[in-house]
């Protein structure tokens, strides 16, 4: 059952406990959105140009994991991460042409060890921790706070992405 009430989760702290909150019912929301699909639904392309619904999962899974790296371990990910998961980043053609023929449950397993990993690091930080202030190479100043947003935003984003692409399955149908 999706909550759809924003509160502070036990066992972090405050702000960290309801970012929590808002990154649990964002991925609710998405599972709720793709718990029908088939493999073929997945791997649909409206056309020749655009992703899968599978792409967009593990892209998904991919930028979770890539704040993980730099906010957890403060560095950029490696090229043994980014092996596995470029394609995933970057969407597109290579996405288009690595990211299939796999069923629900690979996906579903992909982001919930990311999500796994997420929720166990941030048990061990505080609310200190999500306004430290942090520069980009090109100067520009953020904060722990802003990269998790993003997370929850880029979500949601594609989640829209995803309602699309089901909308033009059904005409398909």
């Amino acid at each position: 059952m999706i909550n759809y009430r924003i509160s502070s989760v036990e066992g972090y702290s405050e702000r960290i406990g309801e970012l929590v909150s808002m990154l649990e019912h964002t991925r609710a929301v998405t599972l709720k959105d793709i718990s029908d699909l088939t493999q073929m639904d997945l791997d649909y392309l409206t056309d020749e140009e655009s992703n899968s619904i599978g792409a967009l999962l593990m892209h998904i899974a991919s930028i979770e994991f890539v704040h993980q790296v730099i906010t957890f371990e403060e560095r950029d990910i490696n090229s043994k991460e980014l092996l596995k998961w470029q394609a995933a980043l970057e969407l597109g053609h290579h996405a288009r042409e690595t990211i299939k023929f796999n069923h629900l449950d690979f996906y579903l397993n992909e982001l919930a060890l990311v999500r796994e990993r997420t929720l166990s690091q941030l048990k061990s930080y505080s609310d200190d921790w999500l306004f430290e202030e942090r520069q980009w190479d090109n100067g520009v100043r953020h904060n722990y706070y802003y990269l998790w947003f993003h997370v929850l935003e880029d979500e949601i984003s594609h989640r829209g992405q995803i309602r699309i692409i089901k909308r033009k399955l059904q005409q398909h149908n």
